[in-house]
């Protein structure tokens, strides 16, 4: 997402033309869409991920299996999207990384993950693969990642695409889309993680720089997930319960996700329909191809910083995947052990944001929050 700093107001002024276009796109889940030159040497390539899966796979000792979905299709420029499968328990967990080209960081975190349950004999551990399944993507996005581009390229026509944008009716507009969808409704998940990247901002009424914000893209208690699904109160305690289990770490400063009007100092809930969790939870039917409307809860997670406005440097990578590694741990285990179920889902306030203004949408505009509600 683009910081979203200065006046709202002239946001607002110039609404019509940012809803309409990709520069809106940029400004909701996934870190900024500028296009630098940032050195990514050291950070991981489409073969290297490859590479470390089938690495894992093997020191699994047939814990993991990996596969990828060319049953399906493959990336617009004719890459393999890779998937990897561990654990027998019924509980099936879906986790996915680089949707966004340029957010790098997350794929890592998400092996590191993938990796310990291929090998750790820990009592946490098996009790994961005992009581779930769990299905990552770390690179959604591997054309992306090649070019260190947020979005694809469809080939056809050079257009540049956002596939976190593409799970719509009237879309599914790149391979990749179609591929991972097919996908998602054979499988049929029961909850999904997404990770990201995010600009820079501060947590509220501190000094302090934001590293990891915790977010749901169809706003809890806001015009959307209330109505549609029982999906609002279990996004609010799987929050407040990654909340609780990473205070502990001192570099770690958490937030809530928004849109942030720094000079006013308020802040914009999103609620996004056209998100690919959004979708998710929401039970998109495209193509005949979810006929019973299956959905289930998601969330996602934004990681300060992406490889491509200059603003990821090496010395701090380690502990921003370290951040996401934990939090992606922690949320699994509570999830699976029913240990999120305990927690109070107006908890989730108690993560620091910024005072509601309004809600941040792709239908509506923002939708501003009124003495009555929104």
């Amino acid at each position: 997402m683009k910081k979203m700093a200065g006046k709202i107001s002239f946001l607002t002024a110039l609404f019509v033309m940012l809803f309409s276009s990709l520069s809106f796109a940029a400004t909701v889940p996934g870190g900024p869409s500028t296009e630098g030159k940032t050195n990514i040497n050291s950070m991981l390539s489409y073969a290297e991920v490859v590479k470390i899966l089938k690495n894992i796979e093997k020191i699994s000792k047939g814990k993991v299996e990996v596969f990828t979905l060319d049953r399906f299709g493959k990336s617009e420029q004719g890459r393999s999207i890779y998937v990897a499968k561990v654990g027998t328990g019924e509980k099936k967990i879906w986790i996915q990384a680089q949707i966004h080209g340029n957010e790098k960081l997350v794929t890592e975190a998400a092996l590191q993950l993938l990796k310990t349950y291929a090998s750790n004999q820990s009592k946490n551990v098996q009790t994961v693969l005992e009581e779930s399944t769990l299905y990552f993507i770390p690179m959604y996005n591997p054309d992306g990642a090649e070019m260190n581009t947020r979005g694809t390229m469809i080939m056809e026509t050079g257009q540049s695409l956002d596939l976190n944008r593409d799970w719509a009716e009237n879309s599914f507009k790149a391979k990749e889309s179609t591929v991972v969808y097919s996908y998602w409704t054979e499988l049929k998940p029961d909850f999904a993680i997404d990770l990201h990247h995010q600009g820079l901002k501060q947590v509220y009424g501190t000094n302090e720089a934001t590293s990891f914000s915790l977010g749901i893209s169809l706003a809890p208690d806001g015009p959307t997930l209330p109505n549609e699904t029982d999906y609002n109160d279990v996004t609010k305690q799987m929050m407040a319960y990654v909340y609780d289990e990473m205070k502990r770490y001192g570099y770690t400063h958490i937030d809530r996700y928004q849109i942030v009007d720094s000079e006013n100092q308020i802040g914009y809930d999103i609620d996004i329909k056209g998100g690919v969790v959004s979708a998710m939870m929401m039970g998109l039917n495209y193509n005949g191809l979810n006929p019973d409307n299956h959905s289930h809860p998601a969330v996602f997670f934004e990681t300060k910083g992406n490889s491509s406005d200059g603003s990821l440097g090496q010395k701090s990578n380690g502990y921003l995947t370290k951040q996401n590694y934990l939090a992606l741990k922690s949320l699994v285990y509570g999830y699976v052990t029913d240990e999120v179920e305990e927690v109070d889902p107006d908890h989730w306030n108690d993560i620091p944001a910024y005072p509601l203004a309004g809600y941040w949408t792709d239908y509506d505009g923002i939708v501003h929050v009124r003495a009555s509600g929104f």
